[in-house]
């Protein structure tokens, strides 16, 4: 855990934005998921396994604030 605790700590998010119709295309995925893109020009895409057989969901919560950001 420590290893993702150094790759993400202290990032500030550009913005969010659909993973793409072409690179859906391109990884074989039936899903587009949410991309969350950092000003250092990394990002984040979730994935259903860590195999990355599909793009996936990501569960949120601040306090009893609880949602789910979808794959579309």
């Amino acid at each position: 855990m420590e290893k993702f605790n150094d790759l993400l700590k202290g990032k500030t998010i550009k913005e969010v934005t659909w993973l793409g119709d072409a690179d859906k295309d391109a990884l074989m995925w039936y899903k587009r998921p949410v991309m969350i893109w950092f000003t250092d020009g990394s990002f984040l895409i979730p994935m259903s396994d860590d195999e990355g057989n599909n793009g996936g969901s990501m569960h949120y919560q601040n306090g009893e604030d609880v949602q789910v950001i979808y794959t579309s």
